[in-house]
């Protein structure tokens, strides 16, 4: 009763995007820790991700791309996202952004998977090897963007945000 209370007001939120004509509609939803699923497996997919597909579905008939974030390690719900509708995945960097690129790098979104710990606490070295990992895994993706799980935070050192974005660069480039 409660999850369906829940679903119908996230559905209203859905609806108005659809009003509203957006192009994107991001849905951020927090169901899994960083060693993963918040509940069981078998009961997300028997009540959560049936109602991200129905929550999703009057955005995709109107064209509006879906795309899903979550914090933690989602990599044993991709499929199931993937499966309800979701276009997209802005993930951190302990989903596997490896099994993601390989699935659905020419069809899906895919932001994110740099780690913000290294530009807090990492060598400039680190950094550099960081982006590196993510451009060599999203280099091959047409939808691929560089972003930070999780963010930078504002206690990131002014130098390490400058090597971050310069490795952008540089590695977006190759």
């Amino acid at each position: 009763k409660v999850l369906e209370g829940f679903f119908e007001i996230s559905m209203m939120v859905a609806q108005a995007h659809v009003k509203a004509e957006v192009p994107y509609f991001l849905c951020h939803d927090d169901i899994v820790w960083a060693a993963g699923a918040v509940f069981h497996p078998a009961w997300m997919r028997k009540y959560v991700f049936p109602r991200h597909k129905r929550m999703w579905q009057p955005l995709l008939e109107a064209g509006i791309k879906v795309l899903f974030c979550s914090d933690g390690n989602f990599t044993e719900f991709i499929d199931d996202i993937a499966d309800a509708g979701a276009q997209g995945f802005i993930m951190e960097p302990l989903t596997d952004m490896a099994y993601i690129c390989e699935k659905y790098g020419q069809s899906h979104v895919i932001v994110g998977n740099a780690d913000s710990r290294i530009l807090q606490f990492g060598t400039m070295e680190q950094i550099r090897a960081e982006v590196k990992r993510c451009a060599d895994l999203g280099k091959s993706c047409p939808g691929y963007f560089y972003a930070c799980g999780n963010h930078i935070p504002y206690t990131v050192p002014v130098e390490a945000v400058e090597c971050y974005l310069e490795a952008c660069e540089e590695f977006g480039k190759s």
